[in-house]
């Protein structure tokens, strides 16, 4: 293995409190799902990069049936930066051409898309050291600056500056006559 992957891989284990792997039990290391998803996209990224076909393959395979297992749906070719911290089992899903940075923690149910059309087409460049709340949906052509936390449950379609923090507004209510006739079908 060569010794930047090495590198890349321990700056995301230090994310979860270990200095390297030695350190963690066997079955921390077990549990510790979200390390040991990135550090399979880390090899299959790396693997492919470097045109190590059969290692590229076998990653490819357990990062497959990782995603599957666990709910992540990052491909290798998303530039990721250094210090993925993915906290929970759940689905997160990022679109393949998005841009994240350092030390980024992408909680359960995120979603980091792609808008396809209008004017912010695009996917979205998250900076550095950004904190990503629970089922936070992020969209479009637009850049997180660095040292910003997203609460959960947001919808964030507009560049955000650096150190900020994005809440979603106040809920609210609107009445409407038959609110949920397209929604709710074949009504008993």
């Amino acid at each position: 293995m060569d010794w930047q992957l090495k590198e890349l891989i321990e700056s995301d284990l230090h994310r979860y409190g270990y200095k390297n792997e030695r350190q963690m039990g066997f079955m921390t290391r077990k549990e510790c799902y979200g390390f040991r998803f990135s550090k399979v996209l880390r090899k299959c990224k790396w693997y492919k990069e470097h045109n190590k076909k059969i290692c590229f393959a076998i990653e490819r395979i357990r990062l497959n049936l990782l995603s599957e297992k666990l709910g992540f749906q990052i491909s290798y070719s998303t530039q990721v930066g250094r210090g993925l911290y993915l906290g929970h089992m759940g689905s997160i899903v990022v679109n393949w051409k998005a841009v994240i940075g350092d030390n980024v923690n992408l909680s359960q149910g995120v979603t980091i898309g792609r808008a396809n059309g209008g004017k912010k087409d695009g996917v979205p460049h998250i900076g550095n050291n950004v904190w990503i709340g629970a089922n936070a949906t992020i969209v479009g052509g637009i850049t997180i600056g660095d040292d910003v936390m997203i609460a959960p449950n947001t919808f964030v379609n507009f560049d955000v500056p650096p150190h900020s923090l994005v809440i979603m507004e106040k809920a609210r209510t609107i009445a409407r006559e038959n609110a949920t006739a397209k929604y709710v079908e074949n009504r008993v």
